[in-house]
């Protein structure tokens, strides 16, 4: 230990204790007077009559005389008159190769009956620096994640960010769970945001297994959980995922979901006094998104790509969650009701679906199929109402003669089983031989 080490441990025992005591509380809120914090830091309110473990909660506003605190934990047992200590610090989270193949939960905490992580990883600051749009590079190489409709039609690249569009039971999970296992990213993070607690065990094993959890990092907040813990985990899952990026790891950073995260700060915003705006989300939500969204993509080494669902409200793809993460994110892959129910998985629509950095991560003799491919599925699409009535006449459309040829084999390029993982080579490979005939 240095002895810079030495004299910052001395200074923190000698510095006098200062507490204070809760003068209330209502909803999700509690209030504090006789101690100075500032905005993110942690404060520990002791229990029912000073025992048991003190309860963690985060300073979220300041008042003249009082602080306005949310717990990170069950208020029960907190009495008016409960003794406060400030920490003096903001919320600290573990980061580290020695998370990998571990299950956490919106605190950093160990939840898996693994050994503890004090003295495995290091412990760092929730709150960082999003990097600087001029020192970020440029996406330019590709990021496979094995399922061929993505890896074709929607490429991705090291860096970019995703958005998964799509009402409740579409497959959502199911797909993210097939991308981590496919995809060719150093590491995997996950984060499970709101999450049914019936539904965190399926996932991690049935979903996920022995083998997608080896290099993967899972944080878990299941719907049951505080609000700040909700929101917490989201930014937990990126600070970790953002500790391998600045390592010069490739990360997948995927999120299910970011509709829940800003109902969570939605729930905390109007707690802390907040009025509501636009259908009850208040100003803070829509605050929160790109500061969560951004922190994700290319750094000076490393990079994080991120996937992010979106669970639009009554499959309304324009409502204000959604239309706020569509113009942040760098691309959407849209997942439609109407595909699944008919038993197609993945039930991607193609041709609602974009990325924004397709042309900079692919051949132009690969965009070239792709965009071929499109403009089939396009034209069987806009014909489809006449085919189903017996209103096409054959020979009418060339473009929509062919597509209806090749409709089979597009199809069956399109679906894929949630086991099968295929290589991007090959993928581009059947198509290549889907559009051509070769």
């Amino acid at each position: 230990m240095s002895v810079a080490d030495v004299l910052a441990r001395a200074r923190t025992a000698a510095r006098p204790v200062c507490t204070g005591t809760v003068t209330g509380a209502m909803g999700l809120t509690i209030s504090v007077e006789g101690v100075t914090a500032a905005v993110g830091d942690v404060v520990e309110i002791a229990g029912s009559g000073g025992l048991g473990e003190p309860l963690r909660a985060e300073v979220v506003a300041l008042h003249r005389d009082r602080l306005t605190c949310m717990p990170l934990g069950e208020v029960h047992g907190v009495h008016v008159g409960s003794r406060v200590r400030a920490t003096g610090r903001p919320l600290q989270v573990p980061v580290g190769t020695a998370l990998l193949g571990r299950v956490l939960d919106g605190l950093g905490r160990p939840v898996d009956g693994g050994p503890p992580l004090a003295g495995r990883a290091r412990f760092v600051d929730l709150a960082t620096q999003t990097p600087h749009a001029l020192s970020r590079a440029r996406v330019a190489q590709p990021l496979s994640f094995g399922v061929r409709a993505l890896d074709t039609l929607v490429p991705a690249g090291r860096g970019q960010r995703l958005g998964i569009f799509a009402g409740s039971g579409v497959g959502k999970s199911t797909l993210l769970a097939q991308i981590t296992r496919g995809t060719d990213a150093d590491v995997r993070v996950i984060g499970l945001i709101g999450e049914r607690g019936r539904e965190v065990r399926e996932f991690l094993e049935e979903n996920l297994g022995a083998e997608g959890m080896a290099n993967t990092v899972v944080v878990v907040a299941t719907s049951d959980e505080p609000p700040l813990v909700r929101l917490r985990a989201a930014f937990v899952a990126t600070r970790i995922a953002e500790d391998f990026r600045d390592a010069g790891r490739d990360v997948l950073l995927l999120m299910d979901s970011i509709t829940r995260t800003a109902m969570a700060q939605r729930e905390v915003g109007l707690s802390a006094g907040e009025p509501p705006a636009t259908r009850g989300y208040p100003p803070s939500v829509f605050a929160m998104m790109p500061r969560l969204l951004e922190k994700a993509g290319t750094g000076a080494v490393g990079s994080i790509t991120g996937l992010y669902t979106v669970l639009v409200e009554g499959d309304d793809h324009n409502e204000p969650i959604a239309d706020t993460a569509r113009s942040i994110l760098d691309g959407h892959v849209v997942l439609t009701r109407q595909m699944a129910t008919a038993g197609h998985f993945p039930a991607i629509d193609v041709l609602e679906s974009i990325s924004r950095v397709a042309s900079a991560v692919t051949a132009p003799h690969r965009m070239a199929d792709a965009r071929e491919a499109r403009r089939l599925l396009g034209a069987l699409r806009d014909a489809r109402e006449l085919i189903e009535i017996g209103a096409y006449t054959e020979g009418s459309d060339p473009l929509v003669d062919r597509a209806r040829l090749l409709e089979p084999q597009l199809t069956g390029f399109l679906r894929q089983a949630v086991e099968d993982t295929t290589s991007p080579d090959a993928a581009w490979d059947e198509l290549h031989r889907i559009v051509t005939g070769s």
